[in-house]
This record gives C-alpha cells, structure tokens and sequence, in this order.
C-alpha cells in the first residue's frame, strides 16, 4: 500500500461521511422496496399475461427480458432469480406456432442472469434447479452457405426436454435437440448437446455422461472408465 500520513478527520469530513452512510442505508432500503415491489406473481398485472403462472411462483426483480410471455407457462411454487430473460420467439408480438413454446414445471429454480430462449418447445420438469448464467435454447443458426451471413441464414429448430429433478451447474449451456432424464446433475461449464439418461452425472464440452446409476448404486460410467484408462496409459507412455 501507499504510505500515507494520517490526518485527523475534521468537522466537515465527519458531517460528509455521516450523510454518505445514511445515504447508502436510504439507498439499499429503496432498493429492497424496489425488489420487493417488483416481482412478478401470478395476481400481478404483468403476471396475467403468462400462458399460465402458478400459486406461490415468482419472478424476481430485476428480469432481464421478458418477451411473448403469453406462450411461457411457468407451474406452482417456482422461483426465478433476478436477471432472467425469458423469451418465446424473437421479436415481442411474434406468433408462434404453439400456445406453449416454453414450460417451467413446479418447485423449480432458475439461477439469476440465466436465459430461456423458446422458439418450438422447451420443456422444463418439476424440482428442476439450476446456478446462474445458464443457457437455455431450441434454436440454433445455420453456416453452410459461405455467401451469406451466418444472421441472414436458417434458424434450425429442435425441442428441448429436461428432465424431474435434475440440476444444472453454473454456466451450463443446453443447446436444440438435448434431451436430459429425470435426476440428472450437470457440471458446471457443461454444453449439453444430445441425450443424457436418467440418473446420471454429465460433464465437459460436449457434456459426457462419467456417473450412472445402476444396480442400486452409483458408478463410473463405461466410456468414462475407458478415458480415464486411456489417459492413464498416456501419461505412463511420457513417463
């Protein structure tokens, strides 16, 4: 640190750091007025206009986004963080195909700052939980046609289910066409692509299954005992 003399604070330096923490003690208390007065339920104004929005679910203040709420359907007793964007569709007033382009099941979870993008289906079980800052989509951008730009070509579209009961890590990132079972944990950073099964521990980029649960108890999966042999013989190799 920089060596400073100290100085005995004076009157004024004393009146200036009373108002500055009676300043911050008004600040936080608007704040959690603002917080709690801008949540949205299922009796407020906004609230109403979900496809459906559950008993005791709310959506915490601060959201990031919230676009087409008429085709998002949230169940019962859900909480949902603060900075949350949740959006059916592209554009606000967009049409969608469904009634129910996104559903949140009951006692879910979702972390503050995640993103639930739906343009065909995503479906969210019951007792789902997630960290924050996770990625959730149904649409994915075509590249193949090198004379135009990747924005300006196909959106590909694929439904995306997750199972009761499952939990997502930090910063997961679930992408078109990922299926994952009931009671699945997926590590922090994962990208979930395709089909992960019931009862079991996913990891990485893409996310591999290393955990099953089987014959009444948990074990390493086939694939991840081969690549743990396999690394293991590399490294007796560069001993």
């Amino acid at each position: 640190m920089l060596e400073r003399e100290w100085a005995e604070p004076t009157a004024r330096d004393r009146i200036r750091g009373a108002l500055k923490r009676t300043g911050g003690v008004a600040v936080r208390w608007a704040w959690d007025g603002m917080v709690e007065l801008g949540a949205l339920g299922p009796d407020t104004r906004r609230g109403r206009r979900f496809g459906s929005f559950g008993d005791g679910s709310v959506i915490c203040f601060p959201p990031t986004a919230i676009v087409n709420e008429r085709y998002v359907h949230i169940g019962r007793g859900t909480l949902i963080g603060p900075g949350i964007t949740l959006s059916a569709g592209m554009v606000p007033g967009q049409r969608c195909l469904s009634d129910r382009v996104v559903g949140i099941g009951d006692r879910c979870l979702l972390g503050k700052g995640s993103s639930i993008v739906g343009h065909l289906s995503i479906e969210i079980g019951d007792d789902v939980w997630t960290g924050p800052h996770v990625y959730i989509t149904d649409q994915n951008h075509g590249y193949e046609d090198l004379e135009l730009p990747i924005a300006r070509q196909t959106m590909p579209e694929r439904p995306v289910v997750i199972g009761d009961g499952s939990w997502l890590g930090h910063g997961t990132v679930v992408l078109p066409g990922a299926h994952i079972g009931r009671h699945v944990a997926v590590g922090a950073g994962s990208v979930v692509t395709g089909e992960l099964p019931d009862g079991c521990v996913a990891v990485g980029v893409p996310a591999r299954v290393v955990r099953r649960y089987e014959d009444g108890g948990w074990r390493p999966s086939a694939s991840a005992s081969t690549q743990e042999a396999a690394e293991e013989a590399a490294g007796d190799r560069g001993a």
